[in-house]
């Protein structure tokens, strides 16, 4: 049987995450206490403890959401799971891609961290808090989600950002534009249409300018082939 691990991304936030995994198992303690001492702060608190609307900061999102996969993959690994020989792939949805890439090996937890706080940083820094949207539309095909982003973005940018398949599909843009969205889906029969916890719209051209702060790290920090702590054979390399 062939097994994937697949790391989400933002939305699936919730304030006490990965507490009483920290509290009961001295593996995912570590991997808090490692982010915290990355980050230079103890991120470990906003996430157990909140308030939520810090937590759903994407500068802090994005690194607690990776601390506690992290945490149970490390807690997995503790109670005798090798991931090189017992999971085939790994994966992730947005975010999650760097969760995956930390679990493979690729980028170390402590360098993973300073990614993502980076990458939040840039991405709210793109579009300021309160000024973007995303929303989830279930039960309108593709192409209705199309034209009706179409209709909305006379009220601001409003684009498909994620086709995510049984029927779901996520929008993104400026917020006045995915609010009417929402409406039009509502009108139009849509099963649910509501707007997600995040800070800024993802997975939209007005995240274009993100991407030169993060083509900027990843080019300076230190990369390791997948499962190079499983192989001897592999080493880090830039």
């Amino acid at each position: 049987m062939t097994v994937a691990f697949t790391f989400p991304g933002q939305g699936s936030q919730s304030v006490g995450m990965g507490k009483t995994l920290a509290e009961e198992f001295t593996a995912a303690r570590l991997v808090f206490e490692e982010v915290d001492d990355a980050l230079g702060e103890k991120l470990s608190q906003t996430i157990w403890d909140g308030p939520e609307d810090a937590l759903q900061l994407t500068a802090n999102t994005q690194p607690a959401l990776m601390a506690v996969s992290l945490a149970v993959v490390r807690v997995l690994e503790a109670e005798g799971l090798d991931l090189a020989k017992d999971i085939s792939y790994v994966a992730g949805h947005s975010l999650g891609e760097y969760s995956a890439l930390c679990a493979a090996g690729t980028f170390s937890l402590a360098d993973t961290a300073r990614l993502l706080r980076i990458r939040g940083n840039a991405m709210q820094k793109a579009v300021p808090v309160g000024k973007g949207a995303m929303a989830a539309i279930i039960g309108l095909s593709f192409e209705e989600i199309e034209a009706l982003c179409s209709e909305a973005a006379s009220e601001g940018v409003c684009e498909i950002a994620n086709d995510n398949g049984g029927g779901q599909v996520v929008i993104s843009g400026e917020k006045a534009g995915v609010e009417k969205a929402v409406a039009i889906a509502s009108e139009k029969g849509a099963k649910r249409a509501l707007l997600l916890p995040v800070s800024a719209p993802f997975h939209s051209s007005l995240m274009a300018p993100a991407a030169d702060a993060m083509e900027e790290a990843l080019a300076e920090v230190r990369k390791g082939r997948p499962l190079c702590r499983s192989s001897p054979m592999c080493v880090p390399n830039r």
